[in-house]
């Protein structure tokens, strides 16, 4: 894993290497990159795949407030430290907000967008004063509610497999308040659906039809936004990292957009 920079913080990314086209993998709230290993292990003969951890998560730090448009900036800085000027951006929910954004704010280093599991708007106030709820045990709360609202959230990103018995233990061993500012990025974060018309790449939609945390209808109205959709391919029985709960479709859908570009 190598450090990119921007605005003095220091990013976290690799490299997977390869000559062939750019792909940036943006990761999910809670995540990291390494969320992505079986999109890298099925593509990376063919792409020049390259992961990375956001702010707070994994080994990139979070010493601040930030908003997703500055993770847009991180994106692109990873890329300049990898000598790339243009790439793909493939973002789950989280990744997807950023790579929206990166979209608008540096349209000429996106060749095409993918989104996994994400959307443009913002939840609901309901909504929003739940996640309010688990955030506060999760930065910081009643060290024996943690174990409750990280099954809450794994069965929110994951859905209910072995999957969370992977990520829960990764999640206890951080310090709490690093979960502090990502939050509210994501409860914080602006709609974008207005602007959605700006965005020239083609993109891609990709969804799994179990998510609970983003419908699928919240999808397909990127889909219906944008200038240059390619789809909205629904994964069946996709929860929300249904590139994680269902790799194989997930993948296919993704290497065809990826060769049609």
């Amino acid at each position: 894993m190598t450090t990119a920079h921007n605005n003095g913080v220091p990013i976290h990314y690799t490299d997977h290497g390869g000559d062939g086209p750019a792909v940036l993998f943006s990761h999910g709230f809670m995540m990291d990159g390494s969320m992505f290993d079986k999109q890298v292990e099925a593509l990376s003969g063919d792409f020049r795949c390259i992961t990375w951890d956001g702010r707070g998560f994994g080994n990139t730090p979070a010493d601040g407030p930030f908003t997703y448009w500055d993770l847009a900036d991180d994106a692109i800085a990873v890329l300049d430290a990898c000598g790339v000027n243009q790439a793909v951006l493939v973002g789950m929910s989280q990744g997807g907000f950023l790579s929206l954004r990166a979209a608008l704010a540096h349209p000429s280093r996106v060749a095409g967008v993918v989104l996994i599991d994400s959307a443009a708007d913002t939840d609901d106030a309901e909504t929003i004063a739940g996640y309010e709820q688990l955030l506060a045990v999760l930065a910081g709360g009643d060290e024996d509610m943690f174990d409750g609202v990280a099954t809450v959230v794994a069965g929110l990103i994951l859905g209910n497999n072995d999957l969370a018995a992977e990520w829960i233990p990764l999640w206890k061993a951080r310090e709490r308040s690093s979960f502090h500012f990502p939050g509210r990025a994501l409860l914080d974060r602006d709609d974008i659906s207005e602007r959605l018309g700006e965005i020239t790449a083609p993109l891609l939609v990709v969804h799994g039809d179990a998510d609970m945390a983003i419908s699928v209808g919240r999808g397909r109205a990127v889909c219906e936004g944008v200038r240059d959709c390619r789809g909205v391919e629904v994964i069946s029985g996709g929860a929300h990292a249904s590139n994680m709960t269902h790799p194989e479709p997930v993948n296919e859908v993704l290497r065809a957009f990826l060769e049609s570009l």
